[in-house]
């Protein structure tokens, strides 16, 4: 299966993500009914960063692909995520019925970007 080349198609899906986590983080309340599954907002976070950092990582890789630099990819990543967790966090402290400043919260948004960036590295070549 062969995926669009160009890097602004990835840097625009990436933007798109973005804006929706934003949407996403100004809800004043949670999902019904998983108030009582543990742990269930920080599967989501994990996910939803590990999706976003593989959309940065097929960015960052388009823009040279035939000689990638994996460890500034990683790096480029790891901070764009760290960035975007952080700015999540803070817009969630100013939305009623939300709290934001969750440090557990943003480890699970960095694991989730790391797993993303590492899976993308295995399976790069469907961006080739």
């Amino acid at each position: 299966m062969r995926l669009p080349r160009h890097p602004a198609f990835w840097l625009t899906a990436w933007l798109v993500w973005f804006g929706t986590l934003w949407w996403l983080s100004s809800a004043p309340r949670e999902i019904p009914g998983t108030r009582d599954i543990t742990n269930f907002d920080k599967a989501c976070h994990f996910g939803y960063f590990f999706g976003g950092a593989g959309l940065f990582a097929a960015f960052l890789y388009r823009l040279r692909p035939a000689k990638p630099d994996w460890s500034t990819l990683l790096a480029l990543c790891m901070v764009a995520g760290m960035v975007v967790g952080r700015m999540d966090e803070w817009h969630q402290t100013h939305v009623p019925n939300r709290s934001g400043d969750d440090i557990n919260d943003f480890l699970a948004d960095m694991t989730g970007t790391l797993c993303g960036v590492l899976v993308f590295r295995r399976m790069h070549r469907m961006v080739e």
